[in-house]
């Protein structure tokens, strides 16, 4: 996880500042293949982006 920083983002065609953070995951390609490490990183970065679809879901 890095800071939070102020950032130009374009949200409904106009740039606003927003808060944005980065944020790193990685895995062991020893240990899980690309494609399922992929998947489940997809399926974190939506649960950040909208919160309401992990509970949803169940």
């Amino acid at each position: 996880m890095h800071a939070v920083q102020q950032r130009a983002v374009v949200r409904d065609d106009k740039i606003v500042i927003r808060p944005m953070m980065s944020l790193a995951l990685s895995y062991d390609h020893r240990i899980i293949d690309g494609r399922e490490a992929v998947g489940f990183l997809l399926q974190i970065k939506d649960y950040i982006e909208d919160p309401e679809e992990m509970l949803l879901e169940f």
